[in-house]
């Protein structure tokens, strides 16, 4: 039985992961119930865009990964995280440095647990602030995760074809309607 790695070695892991650590974005905190973090990044010539301000790229990836992470740790491998869509809105240029915080709070955790129960899926909405040193907002970025149990732990009860002819004759019948 693997033991799970502690939040501290996850954070460290995370600050040399390629897309990360090459952006110049650090996890700077991880709670050891992995249920609040926060990352940062720092201007450098290496994110800057065409107008000297941080690359709105790299505050993206700063925000892109750790509901994910920070899901699937806490509700297990019997669960399936997915990021599914993002939007970022950008408020103010980040000229020094960026922060932005998760937090997953027990009532969220609960309801993705609700409503996966009975095998649905659950697309919870997180929001996301960057912000500077001063809590000037920089950007708010609003993502979809897409959460479901696994196929291996939930076997929803599937209809089995009655002959293998079936799928044919419903598709011929269907061309003689619309002859």
């Amino acid at each position: 039985m693997k033991r799970p790695l502690s939040s501290r070695t996850v954070r460290r892991l995370i600050n040399f992961w390629p897309p990360l650590f090459f952006a110049g974005i650090r996890l700077t905190r991880m709670s050891e119930d992995w249920r609040r973090a926060e990352a940062e990044l720092r201007l450098r010539w290496w994110n800057r865009n065409a107008v000297g301000t941080m690359f709105g790229g790299s505050l993206f990836a700063m925000t892109d990964p750790f509901y994910p992470l920070m899901l699937q740790h806490n509700l297990g491998s019997d669960y399936i995280v997915w990021m599914k869509s993002a939007s970022l809105e950008f408020l103010s240029p980040g000229r020094t440095i960026a922060r932005a915080r998760f937090l997953l709070t027990p009532e969220s955790l609960q309801e993705i647990r609700d409503e996966t129960a009975s095998g649905r899926k659950s697309e919870p909405v997180f929001r996301v602030e960057i912000c500077d040193p001063q809590d000037k907002l920089i950007a708010r970025v609003r993502m979809t995760l897409y959460v479901c149990r696994s196929r291996s732990t939930y076997k929803p009860k599937v209809e089995s074809l009655t002959t293998v002819e079936e799928p044919a004759s419903r598709f011929a019948a269907f061309l003689e309607e619309t002859e």
